[in-house]
């Protein structure tokens, strides 16, 4: 498949220049490379601001891997520097922590959707398995999110004794599991299913409920209450 080739800022017709289309239009109207070619500003003598944009997209598969790149490594791109990998990295990072604010400081859970929500932000870029523990009070609101290991799980990593010690501290009433598949794919594994029962027994035997366990996929997630696996 032949690569897209832009034309320069220049060569564009006034009403398809980046920052006159967002003037009229709005944000939303405007791929991604023209969204980063507003905040890069200006390009160099060999490349226009969008021309440096699309070869950001092509060198880090999309805004995903630009969102995951280090500034070092935005920097590397010839015409960036250091400046204008800044800009790109600090404009990434509010855009990720409006994302982490929607709730507010004491969400009430009501569904998986709502855990999904809550933490997808956090854990849908990370290239490791995060394993978290959402603990709730006595009206499902969250009292405490507390990450149990980082790493691929096994039984080794999520121990009864590391998730409840966390959940007794914080006076839980009952808490709810959830972690990443950094693959995108949500389906639980073995090993997933055996460590939510053991999990769920142990907190029967304490008297603080596993509510759900919630798989993290790209844009989806499994509960394992819906699918009947707790």
């Amino acid at each position: 498949m032949e690569p897209t080739v832009y034309l320069t800022i220049r060569e564009l017709p006034a009403s398809e220049r980046p920052r006159e289309k967002l003037a009229t239009w709005g944000a939303a109207r405007l791929h991604d490379h023209e969204l980063l070619t507003i905040l890069l500003r200006t390009g160099t003598r060999q490349r226009s601001a969008l021309q440096l944009a699309q070869e950001l997209l092509q060198r880090f598969n999309g805004l995903r891997g630009v969102l995951n790149a280090t500034v070092h490594e935005l920097a590397s791109i010839k015409g960036m520097g250091l400046a204008k990998a800044t800009q790109i990295a600090a404009a990434m990072e509010l855009g990720r922590r409006v994302a982490i604010s929607t709730f507010h400081e004491r969400p009430q859970i009501r569904s998986p959707e709502d855990v999904y929500n809550l933490l997808y932000a956090n854990l849908l870029f990370e290239k490791r398995e995060h394993f978290i523990a959402v603990l709730l009070d006595i009206k499902n609101r969250v009292l405490r999110t507390e990450t149990i290991s980082i790493g691929t799980l096994d039984s080794s990593l999520v121990h009864p004794r590391e998730v409840y010690r966390v959940a007794i501290r914080e006076g839980a009433a009952c808490w709810i599991a959830a972690h990443n598949h950094p693959s995108g794919d949500p389906t639980p594994s073995p090993e997933d299913i055996a460590i939510t029962q053991r999990l769920r027994e142990a907190g029967t035997l304490l008297g603080i409920e596993l509510l759900d366990h919630i798989i993290l996929g790209e844009g989806r997630y499994t509960s394992f209450r819906e699918r009947g696996l707790l």
